[in-house]
């Protein structure tokens, strides 16, 4: 069997690599963050004339009508670059949750992705453990509050969870208007927000539209992740290559080789269960929630770990807001925020495991 990416699935990473490699270069970075813009808007143009923004938007609404897969694909490297879009907001928590379980009038909402012009998003998270749904839903109308929303304010619509009277989850299309959004705190330039419902009207996606969100969500999010490491990983094993200290490379050091080989173990561990994660998502596997769960323990926990690493190895450099090692452990942290930590993944996967073992 073939597990690598196929012929078009390369092409794909190879034009978002080489795209972001120009357009989310480091300078233009630095000159986004002074901005104080929610997002790069050049960026996002670029993303939307190369066609990469409708890797998963169905071919009626002029995408590509591509899947799980080729959508960590683009969000790798949309990682690996920090690139500052709202890649993961608008397709990882909308996009591909309506093109999979929406209906045709939800469809028509992503019409605009494609081409850049509109931004979705989605409420995965709620205080507490992450799949938390205390948020309720009665004659269309929901009520509850949501944590961690990304681009909410930016948003034409939101994709909500709520639960309804008989206890099952439902995800709501739901206009930004219909909520209030108030702004928290955020570990990277991306603008995150606290959305609280009062009776906001809202239209269900199809029946399966929960287990949808929830696994593009985590999907998505791990794939961010993976792309980091590797982005982390080239910067740091660069530099101990040409640091010198007492005359000789870092990198000759056997401690400073065992470090970033640690560094290496933990990226290649999430780069498995990514992979393993979006393809089992594709394909509805029975297994899909505890493959993904795995990656998001270690991206919550042995990645954040291994930025820490990147960090000591980087000596005093690697704390300095101005060295571009900070965007991603930034961004590695937010990933594990948002996935809810490594003790909340495997609370997860322990309960998936003991449901499977009653069955």
């Amino acid at each position: 069997m073939e597990f690598d990416l196929d012929e078009d699935q390369r092409e794909l990473r190879g034009l978002a690599a080489d795209l972001l490699g120009r357009e989310a270069a480091p300078q233009r970075l630095e000159a986004f963050e002074t901005s104080g813009a929610a997002y790069d808007a050049a960026v996002w143009k670029a993303l939307a004339q190369a066609g990469l923004l409708g890797v998963v938007v169905p071919a009626e609404q002029d995408g590509a009508g591509l899947g799980p897969v080729e959508l960590t694909v683009l969000l790798r490297e949309v990682g690996a670059h920090v690139a500052p879009v709202p890649a993961y907001a608008a397709l990882a928590l909308a996009a591909l949750p309506i093109a999979l379980a929406g209906t045709g009038e939800q469809k028509e909402l992503l019409a605009g992705v494609a081409a850049g012009e509109r931004i979705l998003t989605g409420a995965y998270r709620e205080p507490g453990p992450p799949g938390t749904v205390e948020t309720t839903a009665r004659g269309g109308r929901l009520t509850g509050t949501k944590t961690y929303v990304p681009y909410a304010d930016e948003a034409s619509h939101l994709l909500v969870p709520a639960r309804e009277d008989d206890g099952t989850v439902r995800v709501y299309v739901v206009e930004r208007s219909e909520a209030a959004v108030s702004p928290q705190p955020s570990a990277t330039s991306e603008p995150l927000s606290l959305v609280a419902l009062d009776g906001a009207r809202g239209t269900p996606l199809g029946p399966d539209g929960w287990d949808v969100f929830r696994r593009s969500a985590v999907a998505g999010a791990v794939a961010v992740s993976s792309g980091v490491i590797e982005g982390a990983l080239k910067l740091t094993t660069e530099y101990v290559r040409t640091r010198e200290q007492f005359d000789r490379a870092l990198a000759q050091f056997q401690a400073v080789t065992m470090q970033i080989g640690d560094v290496y173990i933990a990226k290649r561990a999430l780069d498995v269960a990514v992979w393993a994660g979006a393809w089992r998502f594709a394909t509805g596997a029975d297994d899909t929630d505890e493959v993904l769960a795995i990656a998001a323990y270690t991206a919550a926990g042995q990645v954040v770990e291994a930025l820490y690493t990147c960090q000591h190895l980087h000596g005093g450099i690697g704390l300095d807001v101005t060295y571009p090692l900070h965007r991603y452990f930034a961004w590695a942290k937010q990933a594990g925020h948002l996935l809810g930590g490594a003790e909340d993944q495997l609370d997860t996967l322990g309960a998936l495991v003991a449901a499977q073992e009653v069955q």
